[in-house]
């Protein structure tokens, strides 16, 4: 709303309607304004035709901007955003980005804005960690990650707002942590490096685990022949009922301990 009051012109509210937002979006492209799409990551999923032949199929410059990403508490499962990284990445040319706090949902949702092309930021419902906020908004270079913690023996990569789970973890197993801030164009050189620098990869998600990031991280090391043990982390193959989010993370094995105790009985596996 803070918006919608200060810039009354650059506003646009079509309603419960979010074909309509996508192919509106399209045509205002296609005029050579930027429009941003402010939707739930659900919703989304209802426009998704839209998504694809008005948008993506001509390049169009739209950024969508996906709220209520992953799990959403009591809203229950209708509201959950469990499937976008599934649907957008096999887009061809679309950009997605999983900010990891609220520092780097700024810096993301700049770098898509500037970015010619279809592109996508998602984010949860809530508030963000507290995150030191940088002055500036200077881009981030588009498909390139970031290591957090250097490690040993397990390379954590974090797609998304896991990452303080994973550093937690990362403390009490000396393991790498890597924001891979990138589910599309995914960092191949850097998840190489990992690959080659230690023993178990695992990948960490608040979305669906089939065809999610974990999964591309999968195909890429299959494409490049890269043997390698991998753990995909992220929301199981149901639907999730309506709790506390931080219980329904746990329920999930998405929190710390959860997260811990898979890295520790794949480790176990692997000798």
């Amino acid at each position: 709303m803070a918006f919608s009051e200060r810039f009354p012109e650059r506003y646009f509210d079509v309603a419960i309607a979010e074909q309509h937002a996508v192919t509106l979006a399209a045509g205002m492209a296609c005029e050579g304004s930027k429009p941003v799409v402010a939707i739930y990551s659900t919703f989304l999923q209802r426009g998704y035709d839209q998504l694809v032949h008005d948008v993506a199929v001509q390049n169009l410059d739209v950024l969508f901007a996906i709220d209520r990403a992953g799990l959403v508490g009591e809203d229950g499962p209708t509201h959950a955003g469990s499937f976008d990284l599934s649907y957008l990445r096999c887009i061809p040319g679309m950009v997605v980005m999983t900010p990891s706090d609220e520092n780097e949902l700024r810096k993301l949702l700049n770098t898509g804005y500037l970015h010619t092309g279809p592109a996508a930021v998602r984010y949860p419902r809530g508030t963000g960690p507290n995150a030191l906020i940088e002055t500036g908004l200077d881009p981030v270079e588009i498909g390139k990650g970031v290591v957090r913690r250097q490690g040993q023996g397990v390379a954590i990569l974090v797609f998304g707002v896991q990452l303080a789970d994973a550093l937690v973890v990362a403390e009490k197993l000396d393991a790498t942590v890597i924001d891979m801030r990138f589910v599309k164009p995914l960092d191949e050189a850097l998840v190489s490096e990992a690959a080659a620098n230690h023993e178990l990869l695992v990948t960490l998600e608040e979305n669906a685990v089939m065809g999610g990031a974990g999964a591309a991280v999968s195909e890429f090391l299959a494409r490049a022949n890269i043997l390698k043990s991998v753990l995909h982390l992220g929301l199981p193959d149901t639907y999730v009922e309506h709790a506390k989010p931080a219980q329904m993370l746990a329920e999930c094995g998405l929190d710390a301990q959860g997260i811990e105790a898979a890295i520790n009985e794949r480790l176990t596996l692997i000798g």
